[in-house]
């Protein structure tokens, strides 16, 4: 069925349950906002939101579902660059009234999916027509303790520079099926210090200046020492984007350890 027959109540009615799993939730789907739990006395609350939009981000004849996917996984990349816990998202739909009902509902599979993984819960969101691509925005919340939160400002001269997996060659479809570094950023924060960190989504060449300027610092790459995609090219992994992992600066102290 198209949605201009379907008609916004009766679609998220049939994509979004009005039962809550989650015991922060006080009101949510139904309602006209979510109500939810603030973070524990001692944490901070993160806010993030991202969208993906057709024929930028992903092909018109894409897997709605691997949309689905990737629209959810984008702010919670952003989440694991500061060592965040996503709780809660709220769904944007924009798309044509000529979409069919199939296509949202594969592409909420895809967000479930995604948000199941990480225990986020979709609380709420809106759809609307547009005549232009499609477009998916998703926002997200959550909370970080005080004394494990990273952000891009803290790189000290003499740091050293590491990623937490390997680099380049993304758009052969693994910036569909990516999976955000959350319990790798997790685990670092808990063991190390951590002076500073930020997602790959640009690419290292695009990066890597903007973690370097909003630390004060200057950055020398080891080309040599990048590590490759099977087949890829080192210019590939500085320049090609949508890797989302993990760009972070450690102590030199703590380098050995670390490896």
């Amino acid at each position: 069925m198209k949605l201009r027959r379907l008609g916004e109540d009766r679609l998220l009615q049939q994509l979004l349950t009005s039962r809550s799993r989650h015991k922060g939730v006080l009101a949510g789907p139904g309602d006209d906002c979510a109500i939810v739990e603030p973070p524990r006395p001692g944490n901070l609350l993160l806010l993030k939101t991202d969208c993906v939009v057709e024929k930028i981000h992903f092909k018109s004849d894409t897997d709605p579902k691997a949309v689905g996917w990737k629209a959810m996984m984008r702010p919670l990349s952003d989440f694991a660059a500061m060592s965040g816990v996503p709780q809660f998202a709220l769904v944007t739909l924009m798309v044509s009234g000529e979409t069919t009902d199939e296509w949202v509902r594969k592409l909420y599979g895809g967000l479930r999916r995604a948000a199941d993984k990480f225990d986020v819960e979709i609380v709420g969101g809106e759809t609307s027509a547009t005549r232009g691509p499609a477009a998916i925005s998703v926002s997200v919340t959550g909370f970080v303790e005080r004394n494990r939160q990273v952000t891009r400002h803290g790189g000290k001269p003499g740091d050293q520079l590491f990623v937490t997996g390997r680099l380049g060659g993304s758009l052969g479809g693994r910036h569909l099926r990516f999976v955000p570094r959350i319990e790798e950023a997790r685990w670092l924060t808990r063991h190390f210090s951590i002076h500073a960190m930020m997602d790959l989504s640009d690419g290292l060449g695009s990066d890597l200046p903007r973690l370097a300027r909003a630390s004060g610092v200057g950055f020398t790459i080891e080309k040599a020492r990048l590590p490759l995609h099977t087949g890829v090219k080192i210019q590939n992994a500085i320049s090609d984007g949508e890797d989302f992992e993990l760009l972070f600066a450690i102590s030199p102290r703590q380098s050995d350890r670390l490896q």
